[in-house]
């Protein structure tokens, strides 16, 4: 095979890989709980529940991980691991992990783990520290809109 002939096929090979690529992007965009791009880990690594009891977002260790609802969970002690797997629905952020403020507006988006509130119990993040405050101004209205809007929003 010529290099001229050989181009063709490599440009083709990368078109595909793209391709697929951007499928498994998507899908992953869409999947329940968003997780960061490296390692799959929910609340990109951050203890679930160190944000309940010391009210204060820790990253979680390796050596304290679980698996639950698709992701990988980190925390930063096997007590806060093993609290998690005994609920995992009282300590796992609403929406999946998925920006608040964004679920009440019926789209998704990704939240960094310095923007959360815990609300009546449960764990909310958002975009950023920016959108919380925007987030914060109707937390009802925004929580109601939020729970009529999950899980369908995924779909979208």
């Amino acid at each position: 095979m010529t290099a001229m002939n050989a181009l063709p096929r490599q440009i083709s090979v990368w078109i595909i890989f793209c391709m697929l690529a951007g499928a498994g992007a998507a899908m992953a965009d869409r999947s329940p709980v968003f997780v960061s791009g490296f390692g799959n880990y929910a609340i990109r690594g951050y203890d679930a529940v160190a944000y309940h009891l010391q009210s204060k977002p820790v990253k979680g260790k390796n050596a304290y991980a679980t698996e639950w609802n698709g992701a990988a969970w980190r925390f930063a002690s096997a007590g806060n691991r093993d609290q998690f797997a005994q609920d995992p629905e009282r300590w796992a952020p609403r929406y999946g992990g998925y920006c608040a403020w964004a679920v009440s507006n019926n789209y998704i988006a990704t939240t960094d783990p310095d923007a959360w509130s815990i609300v009546d119990g449960r764990l909310y993040l958002n975009y950023s520290k920016a959108v919380r405050a925007t987030w914060s101004q109707d937390i009802p209205g925004n929580i109601q809109r939020g729970d009529a809007n999950w899980p369908q929003v995924l779909s979208k």
